[in-house]
């Protein structure tokens, strides 16, 4: 079977959660006509047992005739094994339709991921997105893999009607009215259950994101003795998250309880029905039999049915929050007609003021410490508003991969992935191993790979927690060196090390980048010592540049803000 290609999953309809659906059924429409053709044929076959059962009791034992007690059970041989055949056939697509939908959700929601960057943190919560991979795709899978059996209830119910009809007319109205009042009776169970399950899902999702910011703060939380405090608040969320839990429970079992009871009493009523019509003799011993075996038969499709509408409510609440993602637009948005970056050129904020020489080793000091990042993000064109210019050609007149291929911003979030440590490093895998030692020797990270056993072929855990913050702080400039780009914006990249190997780094960065544009951001002054230009920023706009040893003696607010010393404590000293 011709297995639905994944590599491109196209560009999914986000205007709501029900177009979304019917977005990824398109884009697997093959597979799903697969399903319900086979699944048609599977339960089809199943539909027709009770009347060759009927027929063989009437025609075979009732009438003594051997012959057409054998004809028909080799009928209902062949039609068991079309049953079987068509049955393993729809389980194949079924799976197949389960894992298609499921991972294209996972590949446009993580090429969205991608696309929107920096923006995605600002609108949505870790949890939102982990939440996605962990169930919603599970319930959007679901949706697809019942499809094929949905249509073979459907076929089933046709064909049975039609049998029934033709052999009893009132037994047969009974049958095919009572199935659908009974799918009513279960209609006004499905809205709650479909509230209290968008309520659950949303308890969840904050529960995620919760548990995500205290293991990626779980460092700091020891260092001031939170544990305790954030412990309370996760099991107070845990305890919200089961309540949200029990009540979806509460439906779900009157809905299965009812998925039962009333079949049952469908089933009794139509067996008693169709006794009194035997004894009266207005039916066989065979049609009974098969009137029984159609009321108990019927009981499949019509639990079919109600996990369906079940599937479907899952599926329309996972897809609410899949399109709250998808919805997002960047910040950053590529201009109609673009044009091509320069390969150098003087990196210039006529905002601010900011320039950064071709080829030079800059820095930039910003008297509000919080200030650095957001001059990193208008550097790098991570501010749609940014007027920034790269060899006299403004960045948003470019595409983000051109902006991105030539100018790399690693700043104090930048973290590692789960993988080998050389993949980790250098992702393209274009660089030799003599090529990752000379950036790991300029990063001063030679005793991070000396530490491992395997060396650069180790596997790194996620996000890197084997290694301490300076180690890591080192690691992640060995991979922003390795990418090489035209200008390199590094935010604060020496502050977790000690001042020996931060001394050590500044010195080898100056010749690794050589005739290279890199500029850092930090108020370090030994790094400061050793660049070529301090640009000195001031309530955003450049207050002066220099030299450090310059600047520390013309310029009070830049010597405050280098030597962290207030105005008082720098006329008592």
């Amino acid at each position: 079977m011709k297995q639905l290609p994944l590599a491109d999953p196209g560009t999914p309809d986000h205007r709501s959660a029900a177009r979304y659906l019917l977005w990824v059924a398109r884009g697997q429409k093959a597979t799903l006509l697969g399903g319900m053709t086979f699944g048609m044929l599977w339960m089809g076959a199943q539909a027709f047992v009770p009347a060759i059962l009927g027929q063989a009791i009437d025609e075979g034992i009732a009438g003594g005739d051997v012959d057409r007690l054998l004809g028909w059970t080799a009928l209902l041989f062949a039609v068991g094994v079309v049953q079987a055949l068509a049955g393993i056939m729809r389980h194949r697509f079924a799976v197949t339709n389960w894992l298609s939908g499921a991972y294209r959700t996972v590949q446009v929601v993580t090429r969205q991921s991608a696309d929107l960057g920096a923006t995605l943190p600002k609108n949505l919560a870790t949890g939102e997105v982990v939440s996605i991979g962990a169930g919603d795709l599970a319930y959007i899978g679901n949706l697809l893999e019942i499809s094929a059996r949905f249509a073979g209830a459907v076929v089933a119910f046709v064909v049975v009607a039609f049998i029934l009809l033709s052999t009893s007319t009132t037994l047969g109205l009974v049958v095919l009215i009572g199935v659908p009042l009974m799918l009513f009776a279960l209609g006004p169970l499905l809205r709650p259950l479909h509230r209290r399950q968008f309520a659950q899902r949303e308890a969840v999702g904050e529960l995620n994101s919760l548990g995500s910011d205290i293991v990626s703060g779980l460092r700091v939380l020891r260092g001031i003795g939170g544990e305790e405090s954030f412990s309370k608040r996760y099991r107070a969320e845990s305890q919200r998250v089961r309540g949200a839990g029990v009540k979806v429970a509460g439906i779900q079992s009157v809905l299965d309880a009812a998925q039962v009871f009333l079949p049952g009493i469908f089933v009794v009523s139509v067996v008693g029905l169709g006794a009194h019509f035997a004894v009266r003799g207005d039916l066989s011993a065979g049609s009974l039999v098969a009137f029984y075996g159609y009321a108990t038969f019927l009981v499949l499709p019509l639990r079919t049915a109600t996990e369906m509408a079940n599937a479907l409510m899952r599926a329309l609440v996972a897809g609410r929050r899949i399109v709250r993602v998808l919805e997002l637009t960047p910040d950053v948005a590529d201009p109609a007609e673009p044009v091509r970056l320069p390969d150098r050129g003087d990196l210039v904020d006529p905002v601010s003021g900011i320039r950064v020489r071709d080829g030079r080793l800059t820095a930039i000091v910003s008297a509000e410490s919080d200030r650095a990042a957001v001059i990193a993000d208008v550097l790098g064109r991570y501010d749609d508003a940014s007027e920034v210019r790269y060899g006299g050609v403004t960045l948003a007149s470019a595409t983000r991969a051109d902006v991105r291929q030539r100018i790399l911003v690693s700043d104090t979030g930048s973290q590692l992935f789960t993988g080998v440590l050389r993949e980790e490093l250098d992702p393209s895998g274009r660089r030799t191993d003599d090529e990752l030692m000379a950036a790991i020797r300029t990063a001063s990270a030679e005793d991070v790979l000396v530490a491992l056993a395997d060396g650069l072929d180790a596997e790194v855990e996620e996000k890197g927690r084997s290694f301490s913050g300076g180690q890591r702080q080192r690691l992640v400039l060995v991979r922003a060196l390795l990418a090489d780009p035209s200008v390199l914006v590094l935010v604060e990249p020496t502050s977790a090390v000690d001042a020996h190997t931060e001394a050590r780094i500044a010195d080898r960065l100056r010749e690794y980048r050589q005739g290279r544009s890199t500029v850092v951001l930090t108020s370090s002054p030994l790094l400061l010592d050793r660049v070529d230009e301090v640009i000195f920023v001031a309530d955003g706009r450049v207050v002066a540049s220099g030299r450090h040893r310059q600047l520390l003696e013309t310029e009070p607010r830049y010597r405050r803000t280098v030597t962290r010393q207030t105005e008082e404590e720098e006329v008592l000293a």
